[in-house]
């Protein structure tokens, strides 16, 4: 069983990437669990057809001394077994404690079932609290990959990621897969997700073209995979499980300098002016 941790900056399309991610994986005949890490509770609405699920939080407050796992887990497309962890109310409590509790809770119910190929933990935002890197610092996911694009502030969360990942490298046997690029259509942005790649000393595993049928499907509450199957951008999710499933170069991240990200930032988001400027 591999675990795996999607993380990226908020708001770059983790949860739409590891959700069309599963999808292609389940085609190819995997057996998968999705744990959504995010209080918003919307990690797996795309796999369940929008149905907005109770929460594994929600289930415990209200059946304390009654949670089964067949409460806690729907199933979706392709047969793909979807859990929020959920959270507290906004302004109230703190969402990682939830993470904890949830991944805890799945433990003792017996989730993690042995016939189960995947488990992805789409994990909100940064790292920056004990809580949301509980899926890395306990060793529950031992193999990251990090959604960015080729926006500075994207950059920067995946430059800060890799230093959580180091951190936790060192003390267990979590490692960083690779980058995945949501392209934002960044000026020579995959020259750029390569480049910082390098430079962390892991991969660019694959890059994801803009699409708008990708924003289709979603208003539909459907994967691309599941709305326009035959579509380009069904085929380039497709690619990506591949490559994900057949991915063995795991590494321990290096972060850059800050003022080296910047230089990159320049050197290739300048690359195309007149002069051709260089660093």
């Amino acid at each position: 069983m591999r675990q795996i941790a999607i993380y990226g900056k908020g708001g770059i399309g983790k949860s739409t990437t590891t959700q069309n991610l599963a999808a292609g994986l389940a085609e190819m005949g995997k057996k998968i669990l999705v744990v959504g890490c995010d209080p918003k509770a919307d990690s797996t609405r795309l796999l369940l057809g929008g149905l907005n699920q109770e929460t594994v939080l929600d289930t415990i407050r209200d059946n304390v001394n009654e949670v089964t796992l067949e409460g806690l887990i729907k199933r979706g497309f392709h047969g793909i077994q979807c859990v929020e962890s959920g959270g507290p109310e906004p302004g109230v409590g703190c969402a990682g404690r939830g993470i904890i509790t949830s991944i805890s809770m799945l433990e003792n119910l017996g989730a993690y079932t042995p016939d189960l190929d995947y488990v992805f933990y789409d994990v909100l935002g940064d790292v920056v609290c004990g809580g949301f890197a509980m899926p890395i610092r306990e060793g529950k996911a031992k193999e990251i990959y990090i959604v960015a694009s080729g926006e500075m502030m994207a950059l920067y969360a995946a430059n800060n990621i890799c230093k959580g990942i180091k951190r936790y490298a060192a003390k267990g046997e979590v490692r960083l897969g690779g980058l995945i690029c949501n392209s934002r259509n960044v000026d020579n942005e995959q020259d750029l997700l390569r480049a910082f790649a390098k430079e962390l000393g892991t991969q660019l595993i694959y890059f994801v073209p803009r699409n708008n049928i990708v924003q289709h499907a979603e208003l539909n509450r459907k994967t691309v995979i599941e709305y326009q199957s035959e579509s380009s951008q069904a085929g380039e999710y497709r690619s990506l499980a591949k490559a994900v499933d057949g991915n063995t170069l795991m590494t321990i991240p290096e972060p850059i300098e800050r003022d080296r990200l910047e230089e990159l930032l320049l050197q290739y988001g300048m690359m195309d002016l007149p002069g051709n400027y260089k660093i």
